[in-house]
Order: structure tokens, then sequence, then C-alpha cells
């Protein structure tokens, strides 16, 4: 299992997600990857507020903040501003259980 931010984001030089990481780091995972289907095809069944948080990027990303709106609502969060990267990291570190 990744457990760190600095390793999670080291596994990006991977082919594929560390095998063992839940569904919303995954998608995370393939959205940093360029891969915004999978990604979204990993969170959209999901009923976590996690995954609907990155299902909430993920459209954000995509530029449907109408959308992502709703999905934010979904997770618990309020709608981002800063920008894409920070908000990834900030995903990321969450869900992590990390602080950076």
């Amino acid at each position: 299992m990744v457990v760190t931010l600095a390793a999670y984001i080291a596994s990006l030089d991977g082919a594929s997600p560390a095998p063992d990481l839940g569904a919303p780091l995954a998608g995370l995972w393939w959205a940093a990857k360029g891969d915004w289907d999978q990604a979204h095809k990993i969170v959209q069944d999901e009923s976590s507020r996690e995954a609907a948080w990155v299902h909430a990027y993920l459209h954000r990303v995509e530029g449907d903040l109408g959308n992502a709106g709703y999905w934010y609502r979904q997770a618990g969060q309020p709608a981002a501003t800063d920008s894409l990267q920070a908000e990834w990291e900030r995903i990321a570190a969450t869900l992590l259980g990390s602080k950076t």
C-alpha cells in the first residue's frame, strides 16, 4: 500500500496504480496520468464521499463546473477555486492521511 504522498507521486512513473489502492486514489492516479476516461470510469459508480470528491475534480478538469458542483456537494466539500494541481495534491494528501 502506498502510504506517503511522496510515494504515491513517485508511483506515477509506473504503468498502472498499485493494485491495493481504493477507487478514489486509483482514479486520482489515472487523472494525474492524463487518462480522464479511465479515472472517471473508476469513480463514477462509487458511492463514497471520497470518490465523489475525485469525481468533482474530474468534472472540474473537464470544464463542466455545473456537474462538478453537484459532486462537490455529494462529497461534502466546497467547490475548489485554486489550481487543478493544488486541488489534486490536496485530495491526494487527504485521502492518504497526509498533511503535505
